[in-house]
């Protein structure tokens, strides 16, 4: 059944279209404060531009794993290739707030409908190895952020000689690239043949399904995605913005963060199975925090020692608290794993939006008294405004990440105790199939 499903070109095409998901976070990252010099948008504007894709998302990844059963995995994908296809050519000929803000909202619906389609696609195709190849699938999305950034910051370097004033129409040509990727996974999904999910293979109904959503261990989860999300994303997508004071590439921290990841997703399977994923999820929860402290505290060339660590913090967040609830939580089905994934992107539109606001705020107290911020943002190279621009950017960018900080520290303590529930759940399903043997 597997071979005629041709599994493994089904897990491929799944990757190619998480490689666009991801393309669209690493080059938006890296054209993130163009957009904004470009178009006279402050913080504020910019954190409600990003957080539409994570609006979009959270709507189409819930929507989509609530009609996945009914309409199938292949009719989602192709519409995710539709509004990828869209969302980026209106991106490619935006001309302000609006429109920008249009064109983001449909890339994150598309972004959400990848996932809502290929999250219970992965783990219908590798029942026995959930967690591990959904890590493995995973991997393409920091995959894709490298991808993204070295893109960004090559053709800044070569088209540009710098990523200082560039011209819009470079940026308007690093947009345009994802739209290879998305035509050929666009090809590939309408030529291949779906399996139907997990939990309808399994015979659950889709009553038990819902019932088994209110269960208390799959609610702690879902508020835990909110914080593991926040930590991930916002602070990548966020880098540019935050450390461009800091080093004159602040682009390629994100970079060095992503290539962690993908190099945690891809040996993820012995880790996996030693720890379990509530294991990982710790380790992860610790190594996130004491990442952020040293993005703080640390400058130069040292930050992306930072980089490093805080990447393999994040790495494993994502895949693993799928992963447990794809292997602890299966009558949950597509709407579990779905419901998880839109919670995550939800957590991070709201968490976008308060702290661009936040930021700004900053900003403005670290300015002259009655300061125009998009003036000063505008400034020529060089000049007063722009030091004092640059200075100001300096001191309220740590001050955002400290805030951030607090969010892996609570997640510490949940994970924590996460470990120890699962380990008292284990040993009394092992009590539990020793008596009967005894009795025997």
């Amino acid at each position: 059944m597997t071979s005629n499903l041709q599994r493994n070109k089904l897990f491929a095409a799944s990757c190619l279209a998480l490689l666009v998901t991801s393309l669209s976070f690493g080059i938006r990252a890296g054209i993130l404060n163009d957009q904004g010099v470009k178009f006279h948008l402050n913080a504020s504007e910019l954190g409600t531009i990003s957080a539409t894709a994570f609006w979009g998302f959270p709507l189409a990844i819930i929507i989509g794993g609530f009609i996945v059963d009914i309409i199938g995995m292949k009719k989602l994908l192709v519409g995710a290739f539709v509004f990828h296809l869209v969302g980026i050519v209106l991106t490619i000929f935006a001309n302000g707030y609006w429109t920008l803000f249009l064109s983001t909202l449909l890339i994150g619906i598309a972004n959400g409908t990848v996932e809502a389609a290929c999250n219970p696609l992965v783990a219908s195709l590798f029942t026995d190895n959930k967690t591990t190849k959904l890590n493995h699938f995973h991997l393409w999305f920091p995959a894709g952020i490298v991808i993204g950034t070295l893109l960004v910051f090559g053709l800044d370097k070569t088209l540009a000689g710098g990523v200082a004033d560039k011209p819009y129409w470079i940026s308007q040509v690093e947009i345009g690239l994802m739209l290879i990727p998305t035509l050929i996974y666009g090809f590939l999904f309408s030529r291949l043949k779906f399996p139907v999910t997990e939990r309808v293979a399994a015979g659950v109904s889709t009553s038990d399904m819902y019932k088994a959503l209110f269960n208390p261990l799959f609610l702690f989860m879902i508020i835990c995605m909110f914080g593991t999300a926040i930590t991930e994303l916002f602070t990548n997508q966020w880098t540019d913005v935050l450390f461009r004071t800091v080093t004159d590439n602040a682009i390629l921290i994100l970079t060095f963060v992503a290539s962690v990841q993908v190099l945690g997703r891809a040996f993820a399977s012995p880790i996996v199975h030693r720890l379990a994923p509530q294991g990982v999820l710790l380790i992860s929860a610790v190594l996130s925090a004491l990442g952020i402290y040293l993005l703080i505290h640390l400058q130069g060339t040292a930050i992306f020692g930072a980089a490093i660590i805080f990447g393999l913090g994040v790495a494993f967040f994502w895949p693993c608290m799928i992963g447990f609830v794809a292997e602890n939580l299966p009558r949950t089905g597509a709407v579990g794993l779905n419901l998880m994934g839109g919670a995550g992107m939800f957590g991070v539109s709201i968490y976008m939006i308060f702290m661009g606001g936040y930021y700004d705020r900053l900003m403005i107290k670290k300015l002259p008294e009655g300061a125009d911020l998009d003036a000063y943002r505008s400034a020529a190279p060089g000049t007063d405004m722009a030091s004092a621009f640059n200075n100001a950017r300096s001191a309220a960018g740590p001050e955002v990440l400290n805030t951030t900080m607090i969010i892996p520290v609570v997640l510490i303590v949940a994970f924590a105790g996460l470990v120890y529930y699962m380990r008292g759940k284990r040993k009394l399903q092992a009590v539990s199939f020793e008596l009967p043997m005894r009795n025997v």
